[in-house]
């Protein structure tokens, strides 16, 4: 009996997403049988975390490619083998199921021997990713995110804790486990784990050490046991530390080299739409970036707020359809930090975006800011954008661009609507 044929008639694809909350496992059952389990064959790396991920993923996909290995990457920015990475259109991470099925078939036409894949709690609550055969799981922060979707914090944390269970129940990979030990849930993440490497700046077996900050990227040693690498990451921010932490602790659980995981670090040269600076001649600085949650808001102003000798002027919105109960924490976590605050639209989908800046806006209003005075609201993100840019005065002021980063649409009442965060800001500059 030819089974894909037979799976083929008589499951109408149709039905699959009808038949929640087993819907998209069917779905994913059955595309990979009519597709032949195209992952099969490559060593898969599987990155989850609520901030971070992205760019860990893309510096573990440098630091295996530079070791000359053939290496696929799909992440929340782009997708690809080598040197060949694609912008990544679809307004999510893990993409739907035919698709994915799609993109694993080209990678193994390519020859990929390893894929790094950046791995959501959607996707993994889902089973969107059954039949992916992730060898090394790692993760990089647990913080507040999803409960729109998730419900509780708890099972937003154990909706990740199960690619470490799929890692670790796969009997011809690696069956380990990388978990940030800084994490407050990182017991949790051991637990789950059949091979643990626990890494950290001040906790954990691989630690980072002697740390330099700098504009321009972080130096450090990392050190576990009598083993020594002399890191050098082009990526700025403390937070970046433990992203390239984590990259250590891969290099060293896939068997690299202390010189091929030091080079393979410093190869990445940047991240779309990561701490990426803007420069058209204007004076003053200006940086977009995809923080979109409290947490990242936190670290990223920690980190800017003293190097920032001017006022620091912050813009962003909150997406419509998703956690409502972070808005008010960003806004007083902006209202805290910046000099000035601009609220927009990020994504309203069908919100009325005029509510959500309200919440936003209370937020900052909490931690001192006035209305009209240093607390702008300007819905139109074009307009934001332009205003943002007219309120720097001086050099030494930086205007931070949040919450849309990488991103190609915007999402509005009447769909996905086409959206570059840098090239609007380049045109505006141009404007200045």
């Amino acid at each position: 009996m030819n089974i894909r044929k037979t799976v083929k008639t008589f499951i109408p694809v149709g039905l699959f997403r009808a038949v929640e909350p087993y819907g998209h496992l069917a779905e994913a059952v059955t595309f990979n049988i009519l597709n032949g389990f195209p992952a099969r064959g490559m060593k898969v790396i599987g990155i989850t975390g609520t901030n971070g991920k992205t760019t860990t993923s893309f510096l573990v996909h440098r630091m295996l490619h530079e070791a000359g290995f053939k290496v696929g990457l799909m992440t929340t920015v782009a997708w690809g083998v080598g040197d060949d990475i694609r912008p990544q259109i679809h307004h999510m991470t893990n993409v739907p199921v035919p698709e994915l099925m799609k993109r694993l078939k080209h990678m193994r036409k390519q020859g990929a021997e390893w894929l790094v894949l950046e791995t959501t709690s959607h996707s993994l609550a889902q089973n969107r990713v059954w039949g992916v055969p992730y060898s090394v799981a790692v993760m990089t922060n647990i913080t507040h995110e999803h409960l729109d979707y998730h419900g509780t914090f708890e099972k937003y944390r154990d909706a990740k804790k199960k690619l470490f269970t799929l890692a670790s129940r796969n009997r011809r990979g690696l069956r380990t486990g990388i978990i940030n030990a800084d994490d407050p849930s990182a017991e949790v993440f051991k637990a789950a784990t059949a091979n643990p490497i626990m890494y950290g700046v001040e906790s954990g077996d691989l630690r980072a050490t002697d740390v330099k900050l700098a504009s321009s990227g972080i130096d450090y040693k990392a050190v576990v046991g009598k083993d020594s690498y002399d890191i050098h990451c082009n990526l700025p921010g403390s937070f970046n530390v433990a992203n390239s932490l984590a990259t250590v602790a891969v290099g060293r659980a896939v068997g690299l080299t202390k010189e091929q995981i030091e080079r393979g670090v410093a190869a990445l040269e940047g991240v779309e739409g990561r701490m990426t600076r803007i420069d058209e001649g204007q004076k003053f600085n200006v940086i977009v970036d995809f923080a979109h949650t409290p947490d990242s808001f936190e670290k990223l102003f920690k980190d800017l707020r003293p190097v920032v000798k001017g006022r620091l002027i912050v813009m962003f919105g909150s997406a419509g359809r998703r956690d409502e109960a972070k808005r008010p924490l960003q806004g007083a976590l902006a209202g805290k930090y910046a000099d000035e605050v601009i609220v927009t639209e990020e994504d309203d989908r069908d919100v009325d975006g005029m509510e959500i800046m309200k919440q936003i806006a209370e937020g900052a209003e909490k931690a001192g800011k006035e209305r009209d005075l240093n607390l702008f609201m300007v819905h139109d993100r074009t307009e934001a954008i332009e205003f943002a840019l007219g309120q720097a005065e001086s050099a030494d002021d930086t205007v931070l661009l949040l919450g849309k980063g990488h991103e190609k649409t915007i999402e509005r009442a009447n769909g996905e609507n086409p959206w570059d965060e840098i090239a609007t800001v380049r045109a505006a500059l141009k404007k200045i």
